[in-house]
């Protein structure tokens, strides 16, 4: 009876996630370069012998991964806003000051002069985050070379390179999606500069999120919730009939 119970409490657990998971995506269809949560479950394994149960492997244990599939890329005409190309990313500094990758490229500059991404995370270059003096004009090359015309520069001034977006590839290294929806390397660590990719300035990643398969999604998860739950109404139906024939017996 106790195997009944723990596996339908846990698969109301691994629903409960997968329905955060869901709504968090539709929450985030709007997000520029949101790539959606995605929730994998895993067999529930059982070890034992003799009708005894050794141990137990977590049932239905989710896996939070985030699809990886590119959104829609809209024009903007605006000079700082980029959609990368491929599956590259793009570097920033993540808040506990390490760095992780993003593909929001609605890039602005602070009252500081930082360059940061839309949900405020600094842009990294070569050497660190990116900061950007007094300019007259700002662009940003296909390659991911910052460009500006200096505050009171003359008229007809070439623009000037100070600093380069950083570029990399995650592809063939372990990386994971945080909380902070930032794509990191497992482990620790960073990924190297992708010295081929490309960048679309004036144009932005849409979130990647299908609003008509998320609310599929979302009614098969509640279904199966349901099931999970009358699983449990069962299992104190079928106990509350074995202890009435124990007391009969008595």
């Amino acid at each position: 009876m106790d195997r009944l119970v723990y596996t339908a409490l846990s698969g109301l657990k691994s629903h409960l996630a997968s329905q955060a998971a869901i709504a968090n995506n539709i929450a985030n269809a709007s997000t520029v370069g949101y790539r959606a949560d995605r929730v994998n479950f895993e067999r529930l394994v059982m070890k034992g012998g003799n009708n005894e149960l050794d141990s137990r492997a977590p049932a239905a244990e989710e896996v939070v991964d985030m699809d990886r599939r590119a959104g829609a890329i809209m024009s903007t005409g605006r000079n700082l806003d980029i959609a990368v190309q491929s599956d590259s990313w793009i570097g920033v500094q993540a808040a506990d000051g390490s760095e992780a990758y993003t593909r929001r490229g609605d890039l602005q500059v602070t009252l500081a002069g930082t360059l940061e991404t839309g949900d405020h995370f600094p842009v990294m270059g070569a050497g660190g985050p990116i900061t950007v003096p007094p300019y007259q004009s700002i662009e940003i090359a296909e390659d991911g070379r910052v460009l500006i015309v200096p505050q009171g520069a003359e008229r007809g001034t070439p623009p000037q390179e100070i600093g380069q977006v950083k570029l990399v590839s995650a592809t063939g290294s372990k990386t994971v999606k945080g909380l902070d929806n930032l794509l990191h390397v497992e482990g620790g660590g960073a990924l190297p500069a992708d010295m081929t990719a490309k960048v679309r300035s004036g144009a932005l990643e849409q979130s990647n999120v299908n609003l008509t398969q998320a609310l599929v999604d979302m009614i098969e998860n509640q279904r199966s919730y349901e099931v999970q739950a009358n699983l449990l109404k069962e299992a104190k139906s079928m106990d509350e009939s074995a202890a009435n024939l124990m007391r009969i017996q008595a």
